[in-house]
């Protein structure tokens, strides 16, 4: 089975994934990257109105083959803005 490596990103820490997973194939990681981000950002939010979380794939050579981010914006209505 091959191994692939998913390093993270919550816009201030980046992780590199040292110990990767032994998935079935490219779209099982790809998976497994999209399912991460929900949980990075669920742990980093309420912390502003803007913030993207990313995932990196990479193959066992190392080489990223998928990436995918997770984008949070927040805006305020002009008149409902807190003072």
């Amino acid at each position: 089975m091959p191994r692939y490596f998913i390093d993270t990103s919550d816009g201030d820490t980046f992780v590199h994934d040292d110990e990767g997973y032994d998935l079935p194939d490219a779209g099982a990681a790809r998976d497994a990257a999209q399912a991460a981000l929900p949980d990075i950002a669920r742990d980093k939010l309420p912390d502003g109105d803007k913030r993207t979380f990313c995932a990196f794939v990479r193959d066992g050579t190392g080489a990223v083959i998928y990436r995918v981010a997770l984008s949070l914006v927040g805006e305020w209505s002009a008149d409902q803005m807190p003072r």
